[in-house]
């Protein structure tokens, strides 16, 4: 076990800002995604992690903080020399010396940077120094917070990719906070979805998805027409442009298809949205404690 965290609370003021309430355990070699809209806890679960903020309970691990890196939502370099010695400077090395680096460098693309201020790089480029220097540790327990937050999508899919890449077959542990659910879907294999502070569930993204939609979902476009002629089946919440149907099992899903097909109408299957499990597993919390609303859009 990497880190246990039993009966955690986080304060800022007399706001309780994040509650876990059961223990959650992190493992060696996990990619947990971490999710949640504005306010639910993300950032402040990175910080508490990383020993940034004060709180209640126990988080046991016998990793050091030297052995937890973490690249933050927002950062920011000196502009006065070149990213080469914003690089070299910060990570006490020289990049002619570091094969590491050196690879680093090749693999993101990046040496055309290197002679450039730090103002002057894109907003990719910027996040691109920022994950060399994150990756240089190799820290056995890594915190990715919003990494492509603000960049288009041909950039954010490039990025993601290449995180992908370099962390495939390898034991570090990788905590990713992202409000992109496609980039969860690549990327993760276990979820913690948070809610104004409150832990929903986490766990394996499949027993998730399994546990709050079914065996597979069938979206279509909403609509009344639509919404009269899959009357029959079992609608779960989703954004208000779709209608999500759960099916149970291969024969429920072929009869759903069946009938779409016949009547002309578009549909997507899925086994693995995680924006729809999200919003299901925010409802199932929140009815089973007397509070059935919930919001998305």
């Amino acid at each position: 076990m990497l880190v246990t965290i039993k009966n955690l609370q986080v304060y800022y003021g007399r706001q309780l800002a994040l509650e876990i309430d059961r223990p959650l355990e992190i493992n060696k070699g996990e990619r947990i995604g971490i999710i949640g809209s504005n306010g639910a806890g993300k950032s402040t679960f990175v910080k508490t992690m990383l020993g940034l903020t004060s709180y209640k309970g126990r988080i046991q691990t016998e990793l050091k903080p030297e052995q937890m890196a973490a690249h933050l939502q927002f950062n920011d370099y000196v502009s006065t020399m070149s990213v080469r010695h914003v690089l070299e400077t910060l990570l006490d090395t020289s990049i002619s010396k570091n094969s590491r680096l050196q690879e680093l460098i090749t693999y993101f693309e990046f040496e055309e940077c290197l002679k450039k201020h730090y103002k002057s790089l894109s907003g990719g480029q910027k996040q691109r120094l920022t994950i060399i220097m994150v990756m240089m540790q190799d820290a056995p327990l890594t915190f990715y917070d919003e990494v492509t937050s603000g960049l288009d999508f041909e950039t954010r899919q490039r990025l993601m990719e290449r995180l992908l890449k370099w962390y495939e077959g390898k034991s570090n542990t990788l905590c990713i906070v992202s409000h992109y659910y496609e980039e969860l879907e690549l990327l993760a294999n276990k979820l913690l979805i948070l809610d104004q502070g409150k832990v929903i569930d986490y766990g394996e993204k499949e027993t998730l998805f399994r546990k709050y939609c079914g065996n597979s979902i069938i979206t279509l476009d909403a609509g009344e027409e639509h919404g009269r002629l899959t009357e029959p089946y079992r609608k779960l919440e989703a954004p208000s442009h779709l209608i999500a149907l759960a099916c149970r099992g291969k024969t429920e899903e072929e009869d759903i298809a069946k009938l779409l097909i016949r009547n002309n109408v578009n549909f997507k299957r899925s086994s693995s949205d995680i924006e729809i499990m999200s919003i299901n597993a925010k409802k199932a919390y929140y009815q089973e404690r007397g509070n059935g609303g919930v919001d998305h859009d």
